[in-house]
């Protein structure tokens, strides 16, 4: 009765993985229960999300062809443009975001255009903005732009405005934080780098204010949800975001914050039902409306008790 802090199935996005082929459900070795899945399987998959009381996913494309511009993010046949029109055929009421990046489709790993070893800010945006639309054109309810490029929320919503989509809301990745907790994810989402990393346009572990300094960015720039990435080691950002702004916060719980506690827990070193649990409310207290969690199943079946 007094608690202070509750979670909601209402409160979870839950991530999915594309791959392209038919019944192809792989497990990824690192992030135990979660699966690259084919348009047929991933169908499947978003009508048990849906059954459990979860009423939104986030879909990521796995192509099975790769260049240097990532033709693959914005082809309108592409594995996450048939996967949104499946899942919005089979499971309607399911709420369809959409991961924009290029990191997924480029054969070099770099969520942009490279030129002499530089990822190329402004040549990515018109990428950005073509991905995007090709997503609302096939039924996508809301993209999320997660590649750090300056000005790319508004060259989004200029393109989807433009063509017919302003009613189409953007959750952009505001303060995304180059960090070792995103591993798991490069394997199951096929993006390392093939040089390099990601530094120079995702944001330093040590800034706080930057972080509301490109939050206010995004925001003016139409963004209509903000995010933090990753959660667990940046909730005093997701508390700062949360009180400077009146907007609606998420924050994504990402694949090694994940992976850590499965790996505890099958060693035996900690109870994983109790550290989930704890680590989602905490992420809930610090301020985030909107959790991206692939604990988000696990999660809700506890509460659905």
């Amino acid at each position: 009765m007094v608690r202070e802090t509750s979670l909601s199935p209402d409160n979870f996005i839950y991530p999915l993985f594309v791959t392209f082929g038919k019944n192809v459900r792989r497990e990824i070795k690192s992030m135990p229960g979660c699966y690259q899945e084919s348009v047929d399987m991933v169908t499947k998959h978003a009508k048990e999300v849906f059954s459990l009381g979860i009423p939104a996913v986030i879909l990521f494309g796995i192509p099975e062809q790769k260049d240097e511009i990532g033709s693959g993010a914005f082809d309108p046949h592409g594995e996450v443009q048939k996967a949104i029109r499946a899942i919005k055929n089979k499971v309607p009421d399911l709420y369809v975001i959409t991961d924009v990046c290029m990191c997924e489709y480029t054969s070099h790993g770099h969520c942009g255009i490279v030129k002499d070893s530089d990822v190329q800010n402004d040549p990515t945006l018109e990428l950005l903005a073509k991905e995007a639309v090709s997503h609302a054109q096939a039924g996508a309810d809301m993209v999320a732009p997660s590649d750090m490029m300056d000005n790319r929320v508004e060259t989004i919503r200029l393109a989807l405005d433009e063509e017919g989509f302003p009613e189409i809301p953007i959750m952009s990745y505001a303060a995304k934080y180059s960090s070792a907790f995103y591993g798991p994810f490069r394997e199951a989402a096929e993006s390392t780098p093939l040089f390099g990393d990601r530094r120079t346009y995702q944001m330093d572990p040590a800034n706080r204010r930057e972080a509301l300094k490109e939050v206010a960015l995004d925001i003016e720039e139409g963004a209509d949800i903000v995010m933090v990435k990753p959660a667990m080691t940046y909730l005093d950002i997701i508390s700062d975001v949360k009180e400077s702004f009146e907007v609606p916060v998420a924050a994504y719980n990402v694949s090694g914050e994940y992976s850590c506690i499965k790996a505890a827990a099958k060693l035996g070193w900690i109870d994983e039902e109790r550290a989930m649990m704890e680590l989602l409310i905490s992420i809930k207290r610090a301020g985030a409306d909107l959790i991206l969690s692939y604990f988000a199943k696990d999660a809700v079946r506890l509460l659905n008790k």
